[in-house]
């Protein structure tokens, strides 16, 4: 098992190292993102979708990180169908409020 909830058994060599890679980038937002969407899409992607993944995840993690969030415009190069499939994947996170952490205290 690598991410959450994926095991990587069934995939090749290839994904199984980008799946990896995605849960371990070194910022935790960046691995939050990457890796759920690897988790939902890495046996999906073609051969050429794979090697544009690698080559984002290439970038550095604060530029991903900026690109993603919107703090900085998106170079030309990354403006693509699949930077924004990764950019719009928001994994399904429960916002902690202050309701909501009564509500789990059971207050």
């Amino acid at each position: 098992m690598t991410g959450l909830a994926r095991t990587s058994a069934d995939l090749d060599p290839r994904r199984r190292r980008i799946l990896y890679r995605c849960w371990h980038r070194g910022i935790r937002e960046m691995d939050l993102v990457f890796g759920s969407f690897a988790e939902a899409e890495i046996s999906r992607l073609s051969d050429q979708e794979l090697d544009e993944f690698e080559a984002i995840m290439g970038e550095d993690d604060h530029d991903l990180h900026a690109w993603i969030t919107g703090a900085r415009p998106l170079p030309g190069e990354r403006d693509t169908p699949l930077f924004a499939r990764v950019a719009a994947y928001r994994p399904d996170f429960d916002p902690v409020t202050e309701a909501s952490l009564k509500e789990k205290l059971g207050q």
